[in-house]
């Protein structure tokens, strides 16, 4: 589960989460998990990291927000992608 303290330094590190965005993170229990933001439950549960990410990268699209892989063995962010208001118009 993600703590409150980790969610507290991304915000301090001025990472900018909004409550519709994602998580896709590995619980204590080894169970991958997917879970938006302000939940309180799971989204999506599974085995392997990518079948949850991919069922929550459906979620992600549908409401135009983004989801955050966080690593198994430490839980620190390892990947972002963001299907939404991208506020950043660049090529590449």
């Amino acid at each position: 589960m993600i703590c409150s303290c980790f969610i507290t330094s991304l915000k301090s590190k001025g990472c900018a989460m909004s409550g519709k965005d994602y998580n896709v993170y590995k619980g204590a229990d080894d169970i991958w998990r997917g879970k938006r933001q302000d939940a309180t439950r799971a989204s999506v549960t599974g085995a392997t990291q990518r079948e949850v990410f991919e069922k929550t990268r459906e979620f992600a699209i549908k409401s135009g927000s983004e989801v955050s892989i966080h690593r198994g063995d430490n839980n620190q962010i390892r990947e972002k992608n963001s299907y939404g208001n991208d506020p950043r118009k660049t090529k590449g």
